[in-house]
């Protein structure tokens, strides 16, 4: 091969790798009060206007959603028993002989019981994007998903699968028709009237003011996800802080690592840890001038939530800001321990006007996993999962910053019809 032909080929991997690299897709988040869920919304179908609402879930590996929700059907295409797609979706509901026959998938419901649909495609449109605001619109021309024979409560249609098992979740879908990089982040806001956002793709950085994705980064913290092909993101904490003194428990308690979740809305300890993480809270608490309210539990509104306390000195001007014990799991990093931090705003709520709960729920001595970190937690914090390293990346709080997930670069697209 000439010196010429080596450089000509070089500079095309160059170009190609470049181009894997630059593409990043972004769409709404969106919260929803009465269920506590966060969805997102896209356009599926030829209609104009089309769009779906779907409930983010990460361990759905299949999208479904009622399709007598879309404006129009006219562009489904249905998916037989005899084509490739259905023969790569596990459990299709096909036994072999009958080719011709629809391609069905049942699957479990994060928000009930499982369901059953037909398998189909149509197209998908969604926005391409700097990193911050939402430019031209793209469109994913087979997006594969199940049309349900029921759908969840209005305004939600179905559940956006973003597992990280099997070859349909959206994020794959997505990746794999743009030829990106496979990964996701999303950026959960925590409250209705606000908009977050949900990437796909991508190294452009994340522009949420003050942070502008190159010179001024959103920090970002690395922790190995684990068994990823069990259809979950799990991470494999090490220990748990409050104040910065670890908790005393017994190191097999979380072996079983935690889950992450977008359809919990508070974190989930199994008995043990919880018990232990509430004494601590509440010591640590009490320091604060803050007085424990005992059998709060019993009041109308207040479950899940067990261990809850009478404010006083613990407020501040800024809500957010609340000086309560501040909370910190540690994980694996590349140089030894991280911590995951939590406070504030993310680690209690508001049950009465002057009455604050602990945010995590008591999940009882044999759950299936130790620990499962629901979305009260998880919001307005940036979280990234890199499928193609097997990482999680966390933010600090954005409120520690003086931002949200909710900020946005410049005056946005106008999402107030997805707002129901």
């Amino acid at each position: 091969m000439s010196g010429l032909t080596r450089l000509i080929v070089f500079i095309s991997m160059f170009a190609s790798i470049t181009l894997m690299s630059e593409a990043q897709y972004l769409l709404p988040i969106m919260k929803h009060e009465p269920s506590k869920q966060y969805y997102t919304a896209f356009d599926i179908g030829s209609a104009e206007k089309s769009y779906a609402t779907l409930v983010l879930d990460l361990e759905t590996n299949l999208t479904w959603l009622n399709c007598r929700e879309l404006k129009s059907l006219s562009s489904l295409r249905l998916i037989t028993c005899k084509s490739s797609t259905c023969k790569s979706i596990p459990g299709n509901g096909c036994d072999g002989k009958i080719c011709h026959r629809p391609c069905l998938y049942r699957q479990p419901n994060p928000l009930g019981k499982p369901v059953t649909g037909r398998v189909v495609q149509d197209k998908a449109t969604f926005s391409t994007t700097d990193g911050g605001r939402q430019l031209s619109e793209v469109s994913l021309p087979r997006f594969t998903f199940s049309c349900a024979t029921q759908g969840l409560s209005l305004p939600i249609a179905g559940v956006l699968g973003l597992s990280p098992a099997g070859e349909f979740p959206f994020w794959r879908q997505v990746t794999r028709a743009f030829n990106v990089i496979p990964k996701f982040a999303l950026c959960l806001p925590s409250s209705v009237f606000d908009v977050g956002h949900f990437y796909v793709g991508g190294v452009n950085g994340y522009i949420i003011p003050p942070f502008n994705g190159s010179s001024n980064p959103i920090p970002m913290t690395l922790t190995p996800l684990k068994n990823i092909e069990s259809g979950k993101y799990i991470i494999s904490p090490t220990s748990i802080y409050v104040d910065g003194v670890p908790l005393s428990l017994n190191p097999s308690l979380l072996e079983g690592g935690a889950k992450i979740s977008t359809v919990v809305p508070y974190t989930v300890l199994q008995t043990d840890i919880y018990n232990a993480l509430a004494s601590a809270f509440t010591l640590q608490a009490k320091l604060t001038g803050m007085s424990e309210v005992p059998g709060m539990a019993e009041f109308p509104g207040v479950t899940p939530f067990k261990t809850c306390f009478e404010e006083g000195g613990s407020r501040r001007n800024v809500e957010e800001f609340m000086n309560v014990p501040v909370i910190e799991i540690g994980l694996p990093g590349r140089a030894g321990e991280v911590k995951w931090r939590f406070h504030g705003a993310n680690t209690v709520v508001r049950v009465l006007e002057t009455v604050i709960c602990l945010a995590f729920a008591d999940g009882g001595k044999k759950p299936t996993e130790p620990m499962v970190i629901g979305t009260h937690q998880l919001q307005d914090y940036m979280i990234e999962f890199d499928l193609s390293t097997k990482r999680m990346a966390f933010s600090d709080s954005l409120l520690s910053h003086k931002t949200s997930c909710s900020a946005w670069p410049s005056r946005r697209q106008n999402h107030s019809h997805m707002m129901l």
